[in-house]
């Protein structure tokens, strides 16, 4: 065990724990941020997806020692970080079972981040492994518009 020191939506946070727990468990189960969801494990799915200084990143693939001085922010920190991609994902009534949603949308604040009016080509490749199976893709891509649009 080690205890390590977090920046996590803003806050300095200490944690203690085995170096090689994934950043997922010690958000979840040691600061009880459990918006970001455990999928596949294997960073696959992208349900786990954070933001590790602005990037984002699989946290089930991360271990806690990797995360060093880094800027963590999950989708709880979207509020203050990227309310309009919260409030686009509302209006357009992306989510329908909503476990997928915290990785959707990760995925989306740091896109447009890198790109203010993403196009749908864009949208698709940012998107290309954040798996939804209540498939709700056309609605995820007119919030990212919509989110663009301010």
């Amino acid at each position: 065990m080690a205890t390590f020191s977090l920046r996590v939506n803003g806050r300095a946070r200490a944690v203690t724990a085995e170096p090689a727990m994934p950043l997922l468990w010690v958000l979840r189960d040691l600061l009880g941020l459990t918006g970001t969801k455990f999928g596949c494990g294997v960073g696959l799915c992208g349900a786990c997806t954070v933001h590790l200084a602005g990037e984002p990143a699989r946290s089930c693939r991360i271990p806690v020692s990797a995360v060093g001085k880094r800027d963590v922010v999950t989708v709880e920190g979207l509020a203050t970080s990227a309310p309009a991609v919260q409030a686009a994902w509302i209006s357009e009534a992306v989510s329908q079972c909503g476990y997928c949603q915290a990785g959707q949308l990760m995925t989306a604040a740091a896109l447009l981040r890198a790109k203010a009016k993403p196009s749908d080509a864009d949208i698709d490749a940012a998107f290309d492994d954040v798996l939804c199976r209540c498939g709700t893709y056309q609605r995820i891509r007119r919030a990212v518009h919509r989110a663009a649009e301010g």
